[in-house]
C-alpha cells in the first residue's frame, strides 16, 4: 500500500513538472507571435519556470513598483524597489544589511527633472551621488 502511494505521488509530481514545462514552451512567443528559438527561448523558459515555482510575482512587489508620478518604475530603480520590497516581506533582514544600496535606490526614484521626467546620464548620476551623500 505504501509503495502504491509513493508511486502515485511521484507520477503526480512528474506530471505537474511536465505540465509547467509544456506551458512555458507554449508561451515562448516573440512580440509578433512567432515562436522563440535558441538562447531567447531558453532564457524565456528558465524565467517562466522560476516564476511558476514561486518567484517575485507571488509577493506583488512588481505591481507596487510605481513612481511618484504614477508611472511604473523601470531599470535599476525597479530592481532596487522589488528587492527591498521582497526583503521587507520576508522579514526585513536584507533591508538592514545594505543601507547604502537602499539610499541609492531611493535617490534614483527621486531623480526627476522639474517637469517630472526621469533624469538620465550624467545629470542622474550627479543627482544620485549628491542625494546619497546628503542621506549619510
Amino acid at each position: 500500500m505504501r509503495k502504491l502511494i509513493v508511486l502515485i505521488a511521484t507520477v503526480f509530481a512528474a506530471n505537474l513538472a511536465f505540465a509547467a514545462d509544456a506551458g512555458c514552451e507554449a508561451k515562448a512567443l516573440s512580440k509578433d507571435g512567432k515562436p522563440l528559438a535558441g538562447a531567447a527561448k531558453n532564457a524565456f523558459i528558465k524565467k517562466c519556470e522560476a516564476d511558476a515555482k514561486g518567484g517575485a510575482a507571488d509577493s506583488g512587489c512588481e505591481a507596487k513598483a510605481v513612481g511618484k508620478d504614477g508611472k511604473p518604475l523601470a531599470g535599476a530603480a525597479k530592481n532596487a524597489f522589488v528587492k527591498k520590497c521582497e526583503a521587507d516581506a520576508k522579514g526585513g533582514a536584507a533591508a538592514d544589511a545594505k543601507p547604502a544600496a537602499n539610499a541609492t535606490a531611493a535617490c534614483e526614484a527621486k531623480a526627476l527633472s522639474k517637469d517630472g521626467k526621469p533624469l538620465a546620464g550624467a545629470a542622474k548620476n550627479a543627482f544620485v551621488k549628491k542625494c546619497v551623500a546628503d542621506a549619510k
